[in-house]
């Protein structure tokens, strides 16, 4: 078994039900463990007008699936609760990335690990630092609460 840290997201319809039902079903599979599930973050969108907000939590997993049998396992929950492929950049249902696995620097056509936004997203790092304050990125070796000050004007707010 590894660990492995995913990012849900939701801004379209019932965003806190989104999330809920990602985490169900991750919990359901046979294939990981939910160790830890950080608070809900409201957090605006990035790169992108006229969308509503986003709901955004980490989720931190023991699993034994290879990263890229995780992403297929991901991806299948995502359409099992309605997204349609290609909705990057649009409102979305719910999304499901794998940010961190163990240690890997992996790139490949359809996975990078970390995920290759991860050191500039403040709704990111803020919920993976709730989850696990060492964190650190596998790259570059530096604590990902090191990375936290250069994204600090980002807008996210903790859920109560």
């Amino acid at each position: 078994m590894v660990s492995a840290f995913l990012g849900l997201g939701s801004n379209y319809g019932n965003k806190v039900d989104n999330i809920n039902m990602a985490i169900k079903l991750l919990r359901e599979s046979e294939q990981m463990n939910i160790k830890r599930v950080s608070s809900l973050y409201e957090t605006e969108p990035v790169g992108v007008n006229n969308q509503d907000d986003f709901l955004n939590c980490a989720v931190r997993i023991d699993t034994a699936l290879d990263p890229h049998a995780l992403l297929k396992l991901v991806k299948s929950i995502e359409r099992e609760i309605g997204r349609t492929p290609n909705s990057h950049m649009e409102p979305r249902i719910i999304d499901i990335d794998i940010l961190l696995y163990e240690d890997t620097d992996l790139e490949s056509l359809d996975l990078k690990i970390p995920h290759p936004r991860l050191r500039t997203r403040r709704f990111v790092l803020e919920p993976l630092l709730e989850i696990d304050p060492d964190l650190t990125d596998p790259v570059s070796k530096r604590p990902l609460k090191d990375l936290l000050v250069a994204v600090r004007e980002q807008r996210v707010k903790k859920c109560e």
